[in-house]
């Protein structure tokens, strides 16, 4: 009688503890009323083939900048005619010639050449970024820091008796 209590009660623990690992096994069902397409649009999705067997095309993320406004083009061209790298009439079109001019200019100052211009490209023909327009353009000081006999005497003896420069 006690063999088979003890019997009954491994039974019963065992029982609990393979029950989660059961569960955790259920297979899911497609909620599609037509669980064959399901599956084949899944493996349509991973193979990169629609359902007649014709690739499809992915989606690619555009990164980057793609264009440049006119206004900007025109301050790029002036620039580059400028430093005698570009000739010719300003009309703010980013065309093969204005192409080639910068990627000219590049090229001569030996940074690597690509569609969109170089930062410091741009920065070289003095048309770095421009920050008039930030949040705290209107009340950023942008003059040199004041002079250091304008500092204190006794905020100056601090800074001294800090740096152990007062001996």
């Amino acid at each position: 009688m006690l063999l088979f209590r003890a019997s009954l009660g491994m039974l019963l623990s065992s029982a609990l503890v393979a029950a989660p690992a059961v569960a955790a096994r259920v297979h899911k069902v497609s909620t599609s009323s037509h669980p064959h397409l399901s599956s084949h649009h899944a493996h349509a999705s991973k193979t990169g083939l629609s359902h007649k067997g014709h690739r499809t095309a992915k989606r690619s993320r555009v990164r980057g900048q793609q264009a440049i406004e006119p206004e900007r083009v025109t301050e790029i061209q002036q620039a580059l005619i400028r430093e005698h790298y570009l000739t010719g009439a300003v009309d703010g079109k980013w065309d093969a010639t204005t192409q080639a001019a910068m990627q000219k200019y590049q090229a001569d100052q030996g940074w690597q050449t690509k569609l969109m211009p170089d930062s410091r490209a741009l920065k070289k023909l003095g048309l770095g970024a421009d920050y008039s327009s930030a949040i705290n353009s209107k009340t950023a000081s942008f003059s040199d820091p004041p002079p250091v006999s304008s500092i204190p005497g006794q905020q100056a003896a601090g800074f001294a008796a800090a740096s152990g420069t007062d001996r």
